[in-house]
């Protein structure tokens, strides 16, 4: 059989420096655990425009359509703030998820017991939390026509479309059952039934999904905004949340600070399967470009490596390893390694960001 393919796209700012941790990892499980990938790499974002003057080029779009994996770290930078929307490094991101057609965002918020105390909320109410936000990513108010802005009756006019169609909602409300199932059994959707008609269809559509094909997992409604509050509220009570682009975005960057850090979080954006069964695929870290401390070795590559743990669990059916792997990223935090974002009020040294993908792989060395 041949090796899995990965195409790692690191992207700017702090991106390149993350990935790096990355590969020490995906190269650890080819030496330790013979799990060999097929590894190229090539450029997105910024890093692209300034080679190729735009943020993916064709090549690299193809190369993405053909390989099991992309692996991306971080897109933008105030450098390219001045350049016409059209080819802003974000750009090279939403064309990946749209021609990949990566309809089905994975944000989980988990709190390891190390950082329980970094959350905004008390400990009793994050600790142990593990959820899952599955966001529509390729429909909805991002991608609705009409759009634009317009001149209407001497003033300027924003006009951004919500829609979505019946097979839309349909196929992401499979996605969230069926991962669900592999989990505790419970779906919570969300949207504003009360006041949109999209939201009026999602909620039927959801139900009716549910109602053929999936009755032994439990589905609860819930209006978006009352999820935002019962987020802050007691989060435990979630396991799956499913929900359209635009709330799902929001939804699940509040979720992100509940356990106290975006450089903790990873993501995963899956589409429909591919000849050899396994899903179109992209996985990156929450976090940003964050120039400001770009090259100092100050970023934390958590959140990348455990994007990449997602991709053993849902792109290459290794969830023993995918646990192997967060094993390691909460042993290294309860023996209190840091990296600058991590540290608390009362201070300490922290790591630099190889430090810490190095403390990653003498835990997994540890595992065997």
């Amino acid at each position: 059989m041949s090796n899995a393919s990965l195409l790692i796209l690191p992207g700017d700012g702090i991106g390149p420096e993350v990935m790096a941790e990355v590969r020490k990892v995906i190269d650890w499980y080819g030496e330790k655990r013979d799990l060999p990938f097929d590894v190229s790499e090539d450029l997105v974002g910024g890093a692209a425009y300034d080679k190729h003057g735009t943020p993916l080029h064709d090549d690299t779009m193809a190369k993405a359509q053909e390989v099991d994996a992309v692996l991306l770290g971080a897109v933008g930078g105030p450098a390219y703030d001045a350049l016409d929307f059209s080819v802003k490094p974000e750009r090279g991101l939403l064309r990946l998820r749209k021609e990949m057609d990566l309809f089905a965002n994975l944000r989980p918020a988990q709190c390891f017991d190390a950082l329980a105390d970094f959350s905004s909320l008390k400990r009793d109410v994050v600790a142990g939390l593990d959820i899952m936000i599955l966001r529509e990513l390729t429909s909805g108010i991002y991608f609705g026509e009409p759009r634009g802005i317009i001149e209407d009756g001497g003033e300027r006019v924003g006009i951004n479309t919500q829609r979505y169609t019946e097979t839309e909602i349909d196929r992401i409300a499979r996605a969230a059952f069926e991962l669900a199932r592999r989990r505790s059994g419970k779906v919570c959707s969300m949207e504003k039934a009360n006041v949109m008609e999209s939201g009026i269809l999602w909620r039927e559509v959801v139900q009716k999904v549910h109602d053929a094909d999936y009755a032994d997992v439990e589905l609860s409604h819930m209006y978006a905004d009352a999820g935002a509050m019962q987020l802050c509220r007691w989060p435990k009570q979630f396991d799956v949340i499913v929900t359209d682009n635009l709330f799902g975005d929001l939804l699940s960057d509040a979720a992100a600070m509940l356990t106290g850090s975006l450089g903790m979080l990873p993501s995963a954006s899956l589409g429909a399967p591919m000849a050899n069964g396994r899903p179109k695929a992209l996985y990156e870290p929450v976090h940003g470009s964050a120039p400001d401390i770009a090259g100092q070795g100050k970023a934390n590559p958590i959140a990348c490596i455990l994007s990449f743990a997602m991709a053993l669990r849902y792109s290459f059916d290794q969830g023993d390893e995918a646990d192997r792997l967060e094993a390691a990223v909460e042993k290294v935090l309860a023996d209190g390694l840091r990296t600058a974002d991590l540290l608390g009020p009362e201070g300490g040294t922290p790591i630099s960001t190889s430090q810490m993908g190095d403390a990653v792989i003498a835990a997994l060395d540890n595992s065997l």
